[in-house]
């Protein structure tokens, strides 16, 4: 027989817990009970044809404490009258925290609303969508909500994290709580203090005001003495450089930065990844032909979608059909692939872009920059200086 059993009622109540309901009730004031479970019973033909375990099932469910049961009346001619429960109710939040064995959390959380209530008000909308996540840091929170005290009192300070100054707090616990602390920042802090441009972890820094490191470029050139130079600035004096070329090439790989042909007139830069962002009030490449070399996969055609959305100019380089498939024994499978639009792809790359991400070539198939022989990267840079 399918009649709600006792740990069938159990497990609406956990539910309700997993969901975080029965704690965000204690931050927005809106109870959850009187709460009216799900409740199966016997039908009065199953009654009549399985009264044995019917009348078992009515002592167990009669037999449950913290529950309020309410009763049918089922009259048999036989049987006689018979009272069957017919809802099942919590009355309470303290019935259902004991029900579940969560009192003592319950309380954890209550103290934790209760400091964050007379702290920072503003955050309370946070405790109400994320408690159960709330309820994990409960020994970080007063931390959390003195990184975010020191933040309203200081903003966009124009530090480094490693110079927020506020007892038992260390700039390794602002970083491993990045995420956490953008949600109450977000909530507590006035929008003339946030930068809504920067996002994410990577972001956290620039999105209140705090010093970041700066982001470094590394690259190749032949100097005027003729030296094949390896170098490394941060943006602003890669902005500065001002070299006289007038082409640049983009690479992932390191080796194949590090053994690059250098053609005259010519850059190359080790890329990274989707990390181009620093370029781009740069002047002196935006004067440049920019031409980007990545693996043939889905995310190498999103980097340069990325790359192209920031300088028109950018072509492509050995990321087309032909390449693919002289080095097809070479093919290896792309472990998270990308299936997003790309706007920026040119015709020739979107039509390629659209085999891989639909599989039409195989599963997740991908060609790693460094498995294209050495010869093929050579013809492929003497054709690109005779097409100029």
């Amino acid at each position: 027989m399918k009649w709600t059993s006792p740990s069938d009622l159990i497990a609406q109540l956990h539910k309700l817990w997993e969901r975080g309901d029965l704690l965000a009730g204690m931050v927005t004031d809106e109870s959850l009970f009187p709460r009216r479970l799900l409740l199966k019973s016997p039908s009065s033909t199953e009654l009549s044809a399985h009264f044995d375990a019917a009348r078992t099932w009515i002592a167990a469910i009669n037999a449950l404490p913290h529950y309020r049961i309410t009763q049918r009346t089922f009259r048999h001619p036989v049987l006689g009258t018979n009272r069957v429960p017919d809802a099942v109710w919590i009355d309470s939040l303290d019935d259902a925290l004991l029900l579940l064995g969560k009192h003592r959390d319950a309380r954890r959380f209550g103290a934790l609303l209760d400091q964050t209530r007379v702290r920072q008000p503003a955050v309370l909308p946070w405790l109400a969508q994320r408690p159960l996540q709330a309820l994990a840091l409960v020994d970080e929170w007063p931390q959390l909500l003195a990184v975010v005290d020191w933040v309203q009192a200081h903003p966009r300070p124009g530090l480094y994290l490693r110079q927020v100054d506020i007892a038992g707090i260390h700039s390794k616990f602002i970083e491993t709580h990045r995420s956490v602390l953008s949600a109450l920042l977000d909530l507590a802090l006035p929008a003339q203090a946030i930068d809504q441009s920067a996002t994410g972890g990577a972001g956290f820094a620039r999105r209140y005001g705090f010093r970041d490191k700066p982001l470094r470029i590394r690259f190749r050139l032949v100097d005027q003495a003729g030296r094949d130079t390896d170098m490394t600035l941060d943006g602003a004096s890669f902005a500065r450089l001002d070299p006289p070329v007038t082409r640049v090439f983009i690479t992932e790989n390191e080796i194949n930065f590090l053994s690059f042909p250098l053609p005259a007139d010519s850059l190359v830069l080790f890329g990274a990844g989707y990390g181009f962002g620093v370029l781009r009030d740069n002047d002196w490449l935006a004067r440049c032909r920019l031409i980007y070399w990545g693996d043939i996969d889905t995310h190498g055609f999103a980097i340069l979608d990325q790359l192209r959305s920031q300088f028109a100019q950018v072509d492509s380089l050995m990321m087309d059909h032909a390449t693919l498939m002289a080095f097809a024994t070479q093919w290896g499978q792309e472990d998270t692939p990308t299936r997003r639009d790309l706007p920026h792809l040119h015709s020739a790359e979107q039509v390629l872009y659209d085999m891989l991400r639909d599989n039409r070539l195989g599963q997740n198939v991908r060609l790693e920059q460094e498995r294209i022989r050495f010869s093929w990267v050579e013809s492929a840079l003497m054709a690109l200086s005779r097409d100029g």
